[in-house]
């Protein structure tokens, strides 16, 4: 087995537990794995932002402008720092695929722990790409992210083509118009799936929306922190 980042050699532990509970390869090495930062301590309870507030400044903004808020929460994995920077780039916009195994295992195991309540009557719905940005990438990582999930897994948003959302400024982001249609009604819960939280402003797009179509309650779910 060879890291999926820099291609160097995995040794795998021999245990009487990995023998016994066919533990699952290692993705990465020690060493970029390690450079991986979860999120950690104290964290903001609406979008995971790293705080010493239980509700940051971002989400006491939206609170005031959104009533309600349409996204009843976030929770991501990681912080957005160098190594994860360089790996996005190559996952995402040079279209290496196979580099979503390196999220897999995480994703499904914090998933589990924080959505124990919803998994028995819950659709995960991946934040759509536009059919040129489709093309253009090769591939839709919030749809390969949820597609890793224990649970049933909807496409039921399109998205209109736009600008890239990386290219815009947070004030455009903020302001930019809801980009997306729904294809049914939604009568149960959903956790939107997508790569990563900036401002919040894809999601709470998607999750209006999906309010409009009578769904009840929406979550979100994130890799990432921005």
């Amino acid at each position: 087995m060879y890291c999926l980042w820099c291609d160097q050699a995995i040794i795998p532990e021999m245990s009487w537990v990995n023998i016994f509970l066919l533990t699952k390869p290692k993705q990465l090495c020690d060493l970029c794995e390690n450079a991986l930062e979860k999120i950690g301590g104290m964290r903001c309870k609406y979008c995971s932002r790293q705080s010493e507030v239980d509700v940051c400044s971002d989400c006491l903004w939206w609170k005031s402008r959104s009533r309600p808020d349409p996204l009843q929460f976030n929770h991501s994995i990681f912080t957005y720092n160098e190594q994860m920077q360089a790996m996005v780039t190559r996952w995402k916009y040079r279209g290496d695929y196979h580099l979503t195994n390196a999220f897999k295992q995480t994703m499904i195991q914090s998933f589990n722990k924080t959505f124990s309540f919803l998994l028995k009557n819950v659709w995960t719905v991946p934040i759509p790409l536009s059919e040129e940005r489709l093309l253009e990438r090769g591939f839709n990582q919030a749809k390969v992210l949820a597609a890793c999930l224990p649970a049933e897994n909807k496409d039921i948003l399109t998205r209109i083509h736009s600008e890239k959302q990386s290219k815009k400024t947070r004030s455009e982001r903020l302001s930019a118009d809801n980009p997306f249609a729904a294809t049914k009604r939604v009568n149960k819960p959903v956790i939107l799936v997508d790569d990563i939280y900036t401002t919040g402003t894809t999601l709470r797009h998607a999750a209006t929306l999906l309010k409009k179509q009578g769904c009840p309650e929406i979550y979100a779910y994130t890799l990432i922190r921005g």
